[in-house]
């Protein structure tokens, strides 16, 4: 993977609702309402989502700055 495809990764997680995201899943979480991702902006619901594909769309938003900072951070000192 090149720098402008890590770069291009990075600016849509920087362009997306702010975070952290968190799910909140209906009879796990949360007892009455229904399943949804809370983020710093407004709440996400997602028709016809699991609960393991709830919990991974709202890691996915500090999960993959993660990943993209432990890349440049290995590339660094290979340099």
């Amino acid at each position: 993977m090149n720098d402008k495809e890590l770069e291009a990764i990075r600016s849509r997680c920087e362009k997306a609702t702010s975070g952290p995201w968190i799910s909140y899943i209906e009879g796990r979480d949360i007892e009455c309402g229904s399943s949804f991702i809370q983020t710093a902006g407004d709440d996400l619901e997602i028709t016809g989502a699991s609960t393991a594909d709830y919990d991974f769309i709202a890691h996915a938003k500090q999960d993959i700055i993660t990943l993209l900072d432990e890349i440049e951070r290995l590339r660094s000192k290979e340099a």
